[in-house]
């Protein structure tokens, strides 16, 4: 198993980074990676650190303003090559068909609910391996 696994957490609200590096902890479940975490508040933050690359798994803040997470999720599905999977926080449940449209592997409601994310995370970052094996 790698030593680390680098998650990029995007949202222009610093509280909802916190909510996610909380819920995560050190690693989301004993069978994946310690997490190292990039945070960004931005679109091109985001796609720079994309650029990069080394990303293994993004969270998107669907509420995210001026540009929201199911938009850059959509995007970068079709911009970044070997994009890695997303995890889309949203509002509500009823939202999960916009997840659906924005192409995301995954989606949780805001606010975090610790248990519900770490499990959401844990099986994205279990797939990325199993991709990468």
């Amino acid at each position: 198993m790698q030593a680390t696994a680098t998650v990029l957490v995007y949202s222009d609200d610093a509280n909802t980074r916190e909510q996610v590096r909380l819920a995560t902890g050190r690693r989301p479940a004993p069978d994946v990676p310690v997490v190292e975490f990039v945070e960004c508040a931005t679109q091109a933050a985001v796609l720079t650190e994309l650029d990069r690359g080394g990303i293994d798994v993004c969270v998107f803040d669907g509420e995210a303003v001026p540009m929201g997470g199911m938009g850059l999720c959509r995007q970068i599905k079709d911009e970044v090559f070997d994009c890695p999977p997303v995890l889309l926080l949203i509002a509500r449940p009823q939202d999960a068909w916009l997840a659906t449209w924005s192409r995301a592997e995954a989606a949780v409601t805001l606010p975090v609910e610790p248990v519900e994310f770490a499990s959401a995370l844990a099986g994205l970052l279990r797939r990325k391996r199993l991709q990468s094996a």
